[in-house]
């Protein structure tokens, strides 16, 4: 199935010599169409082209059914104005009312002409970034190969799909993840399918075919390469290497031809091990901290010691000293919170405060204009995306200016296991009552009508997430599972306060703490007056049981590690799709504030921000004055 640049019947002669002089005929984009089993279609569009356009040179040149079918971009679903569709810009064909399958296969283009009219070249990069220049000479470097016979290499490890690609010295200078082979995907090359794109992925927020594009994102938002994330782009790559499954079991072997695939493209960094295999003491603090605000920024929910290479530093005065380079930012910026996963919050480096370099770093931080050049560079991205950009910023920022350290700001982003079931973190209690404060303020007969045309519209009969209505109140957050609330007698507790007496609980010892817990297992039978909400105190402190759990549900959402130390995508288990997907709770949405709604909660959010700081430092200081003297080595 090779990509096509498909010329209408309808219009002129189309020569492939202007786009390879980079001579676009005036009001022409190309585009490249991908339909949810992964078949890849690059298109011409002119000026007055519309969706149903589209959707018919694709089933001219795919035998491909389009009645039934949706074309978007991003958040957009497109109809007949086609004008906020750039250049190089992916789309994604989706089908409406019926359901859909991971068997249907990839077709091939029809017809000799429209492969002939192929004037793309066998990488390109979608994006005009100036970031991308380092890639472009990357990207000669393995054409060049290519047609030398230097094939890539598949990556064996992992769940998803993944490649080496080399260049005429047999070296491997990027490796290449095609979205559609992502686990669960359609083109799968492990047997892990049963989801078509755009459906919840690995992470309910993180929808399949998706995580190509929050790679390059990570990337673009690493300003002035501050924590050190290699060069990444998007790509639309043709080779005969990659997958393209028969059969909803993917283990049917497609005859190897070209196939194009858009995939996230990431320059090699040699290096020795990584973080897993290395002893974290050795590692700069600056080092830790700058990959720290990193993954706080983009709420980075899977930052394991597998995707933290290290690399030793030869030279005279730098014996021991190593540098770590970041991978694998493909479970970044979710559509809503989630609980994310830290392997540096226990690292003694993340105790120490931040330097004035990093304040400054932190502090010249703007989520406008980070939101601005997404747009720009990743116009496919959703508004959920950009909203917890905007809300870990802020949050960062003001954790940093108030004197928290990297560990603070983290362990009140983590969510606490208690009974095997979830809470919400710090940060999500504050969302809550920011939500609470808005709807209260927002209660009046226009408020008797809820809009439910939300953003956050995950079209798949299998996501159970408690999606709250726009004019919610405490109550519709206290009646959703996991937790409850006792509200009797009119009575409603505000989920805040729940930082306050964190401070009491953490200044008992061990014994009423448990006490206190085997308690609260039975409070079905307290009397109506006396019921307290069953979420015990937010997560406070992750250095005990609840490490293990942590770490249990590490292993559990992690995926073979390579020797390389590269991960293809992470996962775990030999399960379908659904046995696989975790089960996370989501306290708070924030894709579903209209404009309006969104500024009053970004105020109410900061005015909570410095009480629940209080709170942390607080119940910080009361642990390092408890903490044993003979544990000081650790540090």
């Amino acid at each position: 199935m090779a990509v096509t640049i498909f010329k209408s019947p309808l219009s002129g002669e189309y020569h492939g010599s202007m786009r390879m002089e980079g001579k676009q005929p005036a009001g022409r984009r190309r585009v490249f169409v991908q339909t949810e089993t992964g078949c890849v279609l690059g298109m011409e569009l002119d000026r007055g082209d519309n969706a149903h356009t589209v959707k018919r040179r694709l089933q001219l040149a795919l035998n491909f059914p389009t009645e039934e079918s949706s074309l978007t971009f991003g958040d957009m679903v497109l109809k007949n104005d086609l004008s906020a569709v750039r250049n190089d810009s992916p789309l994604l064909l989706k089908r409406n009312l019926i359901h859909r399958s991971s068997s249907t296969p990839c077709l091939s283009p029809t017809g000799r002409d429209t492969q002939q009219r192929d004037w793309s070249g066998p990488i390109e990069i979608l994006g005009q970034s100036n970031r991308f220049a380092k890639m472009k000479q990357l990207v000669k470097e393995i054409v060049k190969a290519i047609k030398n016979g230097v094939d890539p290499i598949a990556v064996n490890g992992g769940l998803g799909g993944a490649y080496y690609f080399r260049n005429s010295r047999g070296e491997s200078v990027a490796i290449v993840k095609p979205t559609d082979e992502e686990p669960f995907a359609p083109n799968n090359p492990k047997g892990f399918v049963g989801k078509a794109l755009g459906q919840p992925g690995l992470k309910r927020s993180v929808r399949v075919g998706e995580t190509g594009f929050r790679e390059v994102a990570a990337y673009l938002l690493d300003n002035n390469h501050f924590a050190n994330v290699p060069p990444t782009a998007l790509v639309k790559i043709t080779h005969a290497i990659f997958n393209v499954n028969d059969g909803v079991n993917g283990n049917k072997p497609h005859k190897k031809k070209l196939v194009s695939k858009i995939a996230s493209f990431q320059q090699f960094i040699p290096h020795d091990f990584d973080a897993s295999d290395h002893g974290t003491s050795s590692f700069p603090v600056a080092v830790v901290h700058r990959i720290g605000i990193l993954d706080i920024r983009i709420f980075n929910t899977d930052r394991h010691a597998g995707n933290l290479l290290v690399r030793k530093l030869d030279g005279v005065g730098r014996f021991g000293q190593v540098e770590l380079i970041p991978i694998d930012h493909g479970l970044c910026l979710p559509e809503t919170l989630e609980d994310p996963y830290f392997e540096w919050i226990h690292w003694p480096q993340a105790s120490i405060p931040f330097s004035e370099d990093e304040l400054e770093y932190i502090k010249n931080l703007d989520h406008v204009r980070d939101c601005e050049m997404l747009l720009r560079e990743l116009p496919m991205i959703r508004e959920a995306c950009l909203r917890v950009l905007v809300l870990c910023t802020i949050f960062l920022k003001e954790a940093a200016t108030f004197g928290l350290c990297l560990a603070e700001i983290g362990e009140m982003m983590s969510r606490e296991f208690r009974s095997g079931e979830e809470e919400p973190s710090e940060l999500e209690v504050v969302c809550m009552e920011a939500r609470r404060m808005i709807a209260e303020e927002l209660l009046s007969p226009k408020a008797d009508s809820i809009d439910e045309n939300f953003q956050f519209d995950i079209d798949c009969e299998e996501l159970e997430l408690d999606v709250m209505p726009k004019k919610m109140v405490l109550d519709d957050y206290m009646a959703r599972a996991p937790f409850q609330s006792g509200m009797s007698g009119g009575y409603v507790r505000c989920p805040l306060s729940r930082l306050e007496e964190s401070i009491e609980e953490e200044d008992e010892d061990e014994d009423e703490e448990s006490q206190g817990e085997e308690e609260q297992e039975g409070i079905a039978t307290l009397p109506a007056a006396e019921t307290i909400p069953t979420m015990s105190k937010l997560s406070m402190s992750l250095k005990n049981t609840v490490l293990c759990e942590k770490n249990k549900k590490h292993q559990k959402h992690t995926g073979a590690k390579l020797e390389s130390g590269y991960l293809s995508n992470t996962s775990s288990g030999h399960r379908s799709a659904n046995e696989q997907l975790p089960a996370s709770m989501s306290f708070v949405k924030l894709a579903d504030m209209s404009e309006d709604e969104w500024t009053m909660f970004l105020e109410k959010f900061q005015e909570l921000l410095y009480p629940a700081f209080g709170k942390r430092k607080s119940v910080t200081l009361g642990q390092r004055q408890r903490q044993r003297l003979g544990t000081s080595c650790q540090f």
